[in-house]
């Protein structure tokens, strides 16, 4: 198994397309119900360094593309580290990622060992 850096972003700037607070509150739900399930499934890893320097992008659409090129009004919410077989099965566990809901991307990194 293999460790991937999953770096989630968002535009968190632009007032018109920010979540109402109940919307928030559906969301938030959604990352603990993904996180109790790559808990579950045993895929959450100790994050090593260093990680390589590119990586790929997984957008709202489901489109992949290589990267790391963040947009300019997007900013990073959070990340995490799983454990996976390779670059496939890292961005198919990436495609759960509550962030992609309200336009987001997640950024897949592998660590360097």
């Amino acid at each position: 198994m293999n460790e991937f850096l999953l770096v989630f972003r968002r535009d968190y700037k632009t007032k018109e397309i920010q979540p109402s607070p109940e919307q928030l509150q559906a969301h938030l739900s959604r990352w603990r119900e993904w996180f109790d399930d790559l808990r579950a499934r045993d895929l959450f890893a100790r994050p090593p360094q260093p990680w390589e320097s590119v990586g790929k992008v997984l957008k709202q659409d489901k489109s992949v593309t290589d990267g790391p090129y963040a947009e300019i009004k997007e900013s990073i919410g959070g990340f995490i580290v799983i454990k996976a077989g390779s670059y496939d099965e890292a961005v198919e566990i990436a495609k759960g990622a509550p962030i992609l809901e309200l336009g987001g991307t997640v950024e897949v990194r592998m660590a360097v060992v």
